[in-house]
């Protein structure tokens, strides 16, 4: 019986520069993993005399930093220099996308129009461990930017 649930190995990431004061630097690969964007609007809560309950003033949404890691390879190292030097200072277009199970774009995505890249941590290393390394992108979501969601890759 077929399911329209998705995995997270489903949900895969991809960069684009789109600008800055550092020419943008991106990779071929998808993100292995994505995680952050979460949309909240910090409310503020007015309790008015003799009201055992608050009264909630509506307030603008914000979206939270995404956050992309990728399995390093020895290619990825002029990605790295040229990201090190963009942190603070490049913006990016982060495309998240839904694949079907053979990781193939299959239906919505997730557009993040302008996104600055705030956070780069550098693989890291230890001489008794086989797992892979790993490298992490962290990006603020300019404010009023909209996610859009699509049907095209």
């Amino acid at each position: 019986m077929a399911t329209n649930f998705v995995a997270q190995r489903q949900v895969l990431a991809k960069i684009t520069p789109i600008g800055g004061d550092v020419a943008g630097y991106t990779r071929a690969e998808y993100f292995a993993q994505v995680s952050g964007g979460e949309v909240t609007a910090s409310v503020e809560k007015i309790y008015v005399g003799g009201e055992t309950h608050p009264k909630v003033l509506c307030a603008p949404a914000e979206t939270g930093d995404i956050t992309l890691t990728a399995h390093y390879s020895r290619e990825d190292a002029d990605a790295l220099k040229s990201w090190r030097g963009g942190v603070g200072k490049t913006y990016y277009q982060i495309d998240i996308y839904d694949m079907d199970c053979g990781l193939a774009v299959k239906q919505s995505q997730r557009m993040y129009a302008s996104c600055l890249l705030v956070g780069l941590t550098e693989p890291d290393g230890d001489s008794s461990s086989g797992a892979p390394a790993t490298f992490t992108l962290t990006f603020a979501v300019s404010g009023g930017t909209a996610v859009r969601a699509t049907t095209t890759a």
